[in-house]
């Protein structure tokens, strides 16, 4: 089984009722480029369970796809959710107050492309990360990681935000 790992930023409104905001990464690569909706995700990636602890696997996975360094624990683990492919992703969640989306150095991935043409090309993993409403998130976010904006904003009310 596929596991992967991710870490989702959130950050407060200034003012009482305004949403909040989570950072989201477009993903990158031509199957992605003219999409919008359900095309952008959580930074994440996948692990070895055995090898390595899922939330030191989000934190490494966040720097090396944004190429900068996520904001400075605590995390909190928001759960495990299973894809329609059987692929399990473990999302933790920090707060991101004050963490600028700006300044990424994007990982990048090698692929075939134009397919079948026997010419490998690097793409980059995401082509953009954003802070957006958590209702834009949800239109946005692929299918398998709506669950966690769920989770998150469970996890903001305990915390009484």
């Amino acid at each position: 089984m596929i596991t992967s790992a991710g870490l989702l930023l959130y950050r407060l409104g200034s003012e009482p009722g305004v949403e909040p905001e989570v950072l989201l990464a477009h993903m990158g690569g031509p199957f992605w480029a003219s999409k919008d909706g359900a095309a952008w995700s959580i930074p994440k990636g996948e692990f070895d369970e055995g090898d390595e602890a899922a939330v030191d696997a989000a934190v490494r996975e966040f720097r090396e796809e944004l190429g900068v360094e996520p904001p400075a624990p605590p995390y909190a683990e928001l759960g495990t959710w299973a894809y329609s492919s059987g692929k399990r992703v473990t999302v933790f969640v920090a707060d991101g107050a004050g963490f600028e989306a700006s300044g990424f150095v994007f990982g990048t991935f090698a692929l075939e492309w134009p397919p079948r043409s026997g010419r490998t090309q690097e793409f980059p993993e995401v082509d953009r990360a954003e802070w957006m409403p958590l209702a834009q998130a949800r239109e946005k976010l692929v299918k398998g990681q709506r669950p966690a904006l769920d989770a998150l904003t469970a996890h903001l009310s305990e915390l009484g935000r």
